[in-house]
């Protein structure tokens, strides 16, 4: 069966707000088999909501909205989809009951305006909210020859989420067939995603069985597999015979094979070689400490570091000499290593890593570039350097930075 997820609000047409509902839904909707293959976003006008609603319909099998069930003038989801069914609403006398009780217990006379959200469509159940005051709706049966379930839903996520938990999630375990589908995540850092399609292409494509799709946020590359079976087993056979194939060609650029971030897998080869890392940290301002410290358990292999922002702090703090800074300038593979080496002294930690560099968008020469980063890491018998141009934006060059830090500590232990 195959799902359309429509987001209610005019501010979701602003740069001010995103709408977060659908990601939870859409994995929701997989774990039953149901794949999402339209999400839509329409603005507060009725006539625009009924038609997008008609278009849904026609297409969808499971067609969940998501605000615009308040009690507001620009409300109207109820009134849209109503129209697109071309079925009736009526008011319900127990949510009426139960909205004068809930504004009662605060004691708060209620507007006559939240009637509305007492409005059901003919032949939908109700959805109770039990941490707002607007009831969702649930209808299922024939539209216009075929079977179609209907789903409304409140736009606040602490809403949405208990709502459809408990009163979606059954309904349609009862409803829909029983599908398996299987998912598995490889990820790969620092790797162009060109390269990386080149290399997998060829062979996910053999797997036509495989629904594989290819991502790059910053710093890594992503291929996600799924697969559909007749049951679980037969479905994860399926995702795993391809995700052995594309890791034995992509070999150590894959640092993850079942969606873990690089900072879980750093702390996992750090943790069980018995290892411990502190940071020097420039250009970054924390980030790499911030990344390794968010994993639960992070305190067992990372004991610290410091912000070396400035000149004297990279002299007070990694004992890097004033003379050097001053001949080859803080951003340079000398001064990268002297941190590198001077933090694992101070903190007596295995590892010692380092990361200057020139962020931006100012501060950069010919010389030495926006984007230019010197990255070491040093073990007391040799330290490594790497040294990177990342054209891009201030954060995405500190994302950057932080991310080939992390994977030469990952490379480093294995």
């Amino acid at each position: 069966m195959n799902a359309e997820i429509i987001a209610i609000g005019s501010e979701l047409l602003t740069p001010f707000r995103q709408d977060t509902n659908s990601l939870f839904l859409t994995a929701e909707l997989n774990k039953l088999g149901v794949d999402v293959e339209y999400k839509t976003v329409v603005g507060d006008d009725r006539a625009r909501l009924t038609t997008i609603a008609r278009i849904a319909l026609d297409r969808a099998d499971v067609v969940i909205f998501m605000g615009g069930l308040g009690p507001t003038e620009d409300d109207l989801t109820r009134e849209a989809v109503a129209a697109a069914l071309h079925l009736q609403l009526k008011r319900d006398p127990d949510i009426v009951a139960g909205l004068y009780a809930r504004f009662a217990a605060r004691k708060i006379k209620m507007p006559e305006n939240n009637l509305k959200q007492a409005d059901v469509i003919m032949g939908a159940a109700a959805l109770a909210n039990q941490k707002g005051s607007a009831p969702g709706q649930y209808l299922e049966g024939s539209i216009d020859g075929r079977e179609r379930i209907v789903i409304l839903l409140p736009g606040p996520p602490v809403e949405l989420k208990p709502m459809f938990n408990e009163e979606v999630l059954p309904r349609l375990k009862r409803k829909l067939p029983p599908a398996f589908i299987a998912t598995r995540e490889l990820r790969m850092a620092l790797m162009p995603e060109s390269e990386c399609d080149a290399i997998a292409a060829p062979i996910y494509k053999a797997h036509k069985e495989v629904e594989t799709t290819i991502l790059a946020p910053v710093g890594e590359v992503q291929l996600h597999l799924k697969a559909r079976g007749k049951s679980l087993q037969e479905a994860q056979e399926k995702v795993d015979a391809l995700a052995e194939e594309l890791e034995d060609e992509l070999g150590d650029n894959v640092f993850s094979s079942r969606g873990e971030s690089l900072e879980q897998i750093v702390g996992y080869f750090l943790d069980m070689r018995g290892s411990t890392v502190a940071v020097a940290e420039s250009c970054t301002g924390g980030l790499l400490g911030q990344r390794l410290s968010s994993v639960s358990g992070s305190s067992r292999y990372f004991l610290g570091g410091a912000i070396v922002y400035s000149n004297d702090l990279k002299t007070s703090l990694s004992d890097v000499p004033p003379l050097m800074i001053k001949e080859h300038g803080a951003v340079s593979r000398e001064v990268a290593i002297a941190l590198a080496e001077g933090i694992r002294k101070k903190c007596k930690s295995t590892f010692g890593v380092a990361v200057t560099g020139i962020a931006g968008p100012t501060g950069g020469t010919p010389e030495k570039p926006v984007g230019l980063v010197y990255h070491a890491i040093a073990d007391g018998k040799k330290t490594e350097v790497v040294k990177r141009n990342f054209p891009s934006d201030r954060d995405r060059v500190r994302w950057w930075a932080s991310q080939q830090a992390l994977d030469m500590i990952r490379r480093k232990l294995m």
